[in-house]
């Protein structure tokens, strides 16, 4: 078996770091782009709700924290990004539900 994380892994740990005002993670509100693994280099495209997130410095160096601590990864590349531009159609229906709508 490979130490060199896929994608799905990658997604997977992306869904362990929860967004620190509404407990929901990252994946399920919809902030993560794109994933790309190769060769032990992860690359991951993301947003924030909006580009004066009082939490997003934390987000980033946590989304960089968690995945460059995955078995394999030589380095990690976090994009934030604001184009396109995050909205609530983003969110899962699992985060709908814990957000009351």
């Amino acid at each position: 078996m490979s130490s060199i994380p896929d994608e799905a892994k990658v997604w997977a740990a992306l869904r362990e770091i929860n967004d620190p005002e509404f407990d929901i993670n990252l994946v399920a509100l919809g902030l993560i782009y794109s994933v790309t693994c190769e060769a032990g280099r992860v690359a991951v495209t993301m947003t924030l709700t909006t580009t004066n997130c009082p939490s997003g410095e934390w987000i980033h160096e946590g989304v960089k924290a968690k995945l460059a601590a995955l078995p394999g990864v030589a380095a990690v590349s976090v994009e934030l990004v604001f184009t396109p531009p995050w909205t609530p159609a983003r969110l899962s229906e699992e985060a709908c539900r814990k957000l009351g709508w």
